[in-house]
C-alpha cells in the first residue's frame, strides 16, 4: 500500500531521469540551431543557460511563488488552530514542520512549495479557512504536507523550468528566421532549418504535454498519501467537492503557478455534468474533480 514516503525516492529518481530528458531536448534543438547559423557557440549558450535556470528555480523558486502569491507568514497566535493541525499532520508523517502562510484571498485553495521539506512552506487562503470544517482542513492540509514528503515540489519546479526553456528557445529560433541571413554553413545548412523549424513547433508541445502529465500523476499521488495520513479520505474528497464548486476567482494564480495549487484556481465549474473528452484532459494541470473523488471514495483504509 502507498504512504507517504512510498514515492520519496522514486521521484528524486524521477526527477533526474526528467532532467536528463529534458536536457537531451535543449541539446537537440541548441546544436540545429547551432548548425542553421553556423555557429557552435549557440548549443554552449543554450546548455549553459537551462543549467542556470534549473539551479536558480532550485535555490529561489519558493520566494518567487510567495511574492507572486502574495503570501504573508502567520504567527501562531494569530492562527492558533492552523498551527496545531500542520504541527500534529507532521509529527504523523514524520516531516518537519514547514513555514506557514497565509493568502488574503476569498477563494479557497491551497500550496506547498520549497525545495525540500527542511525549506518547505505551506500556504493557504483565507478562504479556505473560512469555509472548510476541520476534517476538510486536515484532508487539504495532509494533501500538501504529501507533496512535501513525497518531493513533488522538486520534480514539479524542474519540469516547469526546462518545459518554460524549451518554450523560449524554440521560440527564439522561430522568431530568428525573420531576420537570418545565410550563415556560413551555405545550402548544406537549408536542412537544418527544416530540422529546426519542425522541433521549434513541436518540442514546446511535447514538453507541456509532460509538464501537465507530471502534475496531474502527482495530484493523485498526493490525494491518496493524504487520505492516507488523515485515516479519513472522506474529508479530503468533501474538501474537493466545496473548493472546486466555489466560483469565486484567485487573481494572484497565473498559468505558471496553476499546478501548485490544490485546486485548478482557473476552473469554476465544479464536478463537470459532462464526460470530459480525452483531448481537454491532456491540457489539464489537475485530475478532474469527479475522478479524484471517485478514487477517494474508493480506498479502503482500515484503522
Amino acid at each position: 500500500m502507498a504512504s507517504l514516503y512510498t514515492h520519496k525516492s522514486a521521484n528524486i529518481r524521477k526527477t533526474w531521469l526528467l532532467m536528463a530528458a529534458f536536457f537531451v531536448v535543449v541539446i537537440a534543438i541548441g546544436w540545429v540551431i547551432a548548425q542553421a547559423y553556423g555557429d557552435p557557440s549557440i548549443l554552449y549558450i543554450a546548455v549553459a543557460f537551462s543549467v542556470f535556470m534549473n539551479v536558480a528555480a532550485y535555490w529561489w523558486s519558493d520566494k518567487l511563488v510567495l511574492s507572486m502569491t502574495r503570501a504573508k507568514p502567520v504567527s501562531r497566535e494569530s492562527a492558533r488552530e492552523l498551527y496545531n493541525v500542520v504541527e500534529n499532520l507532521c509529527i504523523t508523517a514524520g516531516l518537519p514542520t514547514p513555514k506557514i502562510y497565509i493568502v488574503d484571498e476569498p477563494a479557497p485553495n491551497a500550496f506547498a512549495t520549497g525545495r525540500n521539506p527542511e525549506h518547505a512552506v505551506v500556504a493557504v487562503t483565507t478562504g479556505l479557512l473560512q469555509r472548510l470544517n476541520k476534517s476538510e482542513l486536515e484532508g487539504v492540509l495532509a494533501h500538501e504536507l504529501s507533496h512535501i514528503g513525497n518531493r513533488d515540489m522538486l520534480i514539479s519546479t524542474a519540469a516547469v523550468v526546462l518545459a518554460g526553456f524549451i518554450s523560449i528557445l524554440s521560440d527564439f529560433f522561430l522568431r530568428s528566421m525573420f531576420y537570418r541571413r545565410r550563415g556560413r554553413g551555405g545550402e548544406g545548412a537549408g536542412i537544418f532549418v527544416l530540422i529546426g523549424l519542425v522541433l521549434a513547433i513541436l518540442a514546446p508541445i511535447a514538453a507541456m504535454l509532460m509538464r501537465l502529465a507530471i502534475s496531474r500523476k502527482r495530484e493523485l499521488l498526493a490525494d491518496a498519501s493524504g487520505a492516507l495520513l488523515t485515516r479519513y479520505p472522506e474529508g479530503l474528497a468533501s474538501a474537493l467537492i466545496k473548493i472546486s464548486h466555489d466560483p469565486t476567482p484567485l487573481p494572484v494564480a497565473t498559468n505558471t503557478t496553476a499546478h501548485l495549487f490544490f485546486d485548478d484556481p482557473f476552473d469554476h465549474e465544479g464536478l463537470p455534468k459532462q464526460r470530459l473528452s480525452w483531448l481537454h484532459k491532456l491540457f489539464m494541470t489537475h485530475p478532474p474533480v469527479e475522478e479524484r473523488v471517485k478514487a477517494l471514495r474508493g480506498m479502503n483504509i482500515r484503522e
